[in-house]
């Protein structure tokens, strides 16, 4: 295989518009790090300005606010959150390298005979898999966009490979939506809402919040199940249509680096458990089956089981009875856990600007703006607009809501507006801008050897698709 460039054959126009958008974002745009800082600082400022020192303190205003930043930064239950979501995305991306996802693929491959076909199964698949987890979602859909790369070699079809990258990243459109989405498992567990406004509102409204959000509210809701049904329907209709549409060629691909089978040569003694099918097999149907029936029994109790501590221990079990051996499991979890390092050391960041915000009384400020500029109408597309804007500076679902939930909590809670519809407006928000933030197509770009501009053009127009179906859905429910 060629380690050269794949030659596009979009028209001109289209590659000038995405090299302008590209270079907007380099020019606007720093590393997600360094916009997590300079977010800080930001809201560090605004709340020195904004806000007012406490009355019972002699320090300097700058020095408190330095106290809440920190007591952001680690507070207990936010850096549990941020552990919880570097193993949904790792065990998901562990996941997507066992044999019988690969299986998956190319059985799917057969009727990948053209780039219109290609797309529409691409899409359809990422979305399902996706709505089950992102992290599984993600490189699902880039494993299979490369081996739709590779079939289309082989078999001398025509393709426009760019666009089938595109659909393999169409996953993080519809995430936050689905079972793994951040906010809406963490607003399922006990407690959690109630503990995050501590110090934005007084007791008694707190007591009033609800203890937890079940997913019968969010992503099992009707407006929920009829937005995925309309995505899963729209989107590879789109990208099929698409597909008739473009240009095509042959693909080169550039060389990437693929998981390679798990070896058994010169295993000796103890080495031989890690390399046990039978023990791998077993601990994995019973790690499994525990959570299968912990879930029965919770559903016949209260009906609320899903949460992400219920995700990790599902997908821990999934994970290694479908690699069978630990070899194989752990193989795959170092090739995952670099993906979970902008989670590691970003998140403490975004839990501190929280800290600024909720000690600050910043949080009532934002929350006094949306209540006296919109209504029970208006607030969930505010919402969703602005979730979409801080998307791009804050690329993090987690993130996202541990700066912008305490904000949602509050004015819903005082305009009256339903509190499960205005968390998923901005679950909605936060995943379309996606298709126009490159930072989770890292993965998808290694792997396809595809380019960030040949892949932009197409996600942005989707992106306009699913614009169109989130607020449809915000307006109607």
């Amino acid at each position: 295989m060629r380690p050269t460039t794949y030659r596009s054959d979009l028209n001109s126009g289209s590659m000038t518009r995405s090299d302008r958008m590209m270079k907007v974002f380099k020019a606007l745009l720093p590393s997600p790090f360094t916009i997590a800082v300079i977010l800080s600082v930001i809201t560090f400022l605004i709340a020195l300005i904004w806000t007012d020192a406490p009355t019972d303190s002699d320090r300097p205003y700058a020095l408190t606010l330095l106290t809440y930043w920190e007591q952001g930064l680690w507070e207990d239950g936010l850096m549990v959150f941020a552990m919880q979501m570097m193993l949904m995305l790792v065990l998901g991306h562990a996941l997507a390298l066992t044999k019988p996802v690969a299986w998956i693929i190319n059985g799917a491959l057969r009727a990948c005979n053209n780039t219109a076909n290609a797309a529409a199964i691409v899409t359809t698949l990422t979305i399902i898999v996706a709505l089950f987890n992102w992290g599984l979602g993600l490189v699902f859909g880039a494993i299979f966009a490369r081996k739709v790369g590779e079939h289309a070699i082989k078999n001398n079809i025509s393709l426009n490979y760019p666009l089938i990258g595109a659909a393999g990243y169409v996953g993080l459109m519809v995430w936050h939506g689905g079972i793994s989405g951040s906010s809406l498992a963490k607003i399922a567990e006990d407690g959690h809402i109630q503990n995050m406004m501590v110090g934005s509102m007084d007791q008694a409204s707190i007591a009033a919040l609800p203890l937890s959000i079940g997913y019968s509210e969010t992503v099992f809701s009707p407006m929920n199940l009829i937005v995925s049904a309309v995505l899963l329907i729209a989107l590879p209709a789109f990208m099929y249509w698409m597909g008739k549409r473009s240009k095509s060629g042959v693909p080169v691909l550039r060389k990437a680096v693929l998981p390679t089978p798990d070896s058994e040569e010169n295993i000796h003694g103890a080495e031989r458990l890690d390399h046990s099918l039978i023990l791998g097999i077993s601990v994995g149907l019973i790690v499994l089956g525990y959570s299968i029936w912990k879930a029965f029994n919770a559903f016949e109790e209260s009906g609320k089981f899903i949460d992400p501590n219920f995700i990790n221990l599902f997908l821990f079990g999934s994970c290694i009875l479908l690699h069978g051996r630990f070899s194989s499991f752990l193989k795959a979890i170092e090739e995952a856990i670099g993906g979970a390092a902008g989670i590691l050391i970003q998140f403490p960041l975004y839990f501190g600007i929280m800290g600024l915000m909720k000690y600050s009384g910043l949080v009532e400020v934002f929350s006094n703006f949306f209540i006296n500029h919109s209504n029970a109408t208006t607030y969930p597309i505010f919402t969703f607009i602005s979730a979409g804007i801080v998307n791009i500076f804050v690329p993090s679902g987690g993130g996202q809501w541990a700066v912008q939930g305490p904000i949602i909590v509050q004015a819903a809670t005082a305009m009256g507006i339903d509190l499960p519809k205005s968390i998923m407006a901005m679950a909605y928000g936060d995943q379309l801008t996606n298709m126009l933030q490159p930072f989770w197509a890292l993965p998808l770009l290694g792997i396809t050897g595809l380019k960030a501009k040949e892949i932009l053009p197409y996600t942005v127009l989707m992106m306009m698709v699913g614009a169109v179906i989130f607020v449809a859905a915000l307006l109607l429910f």
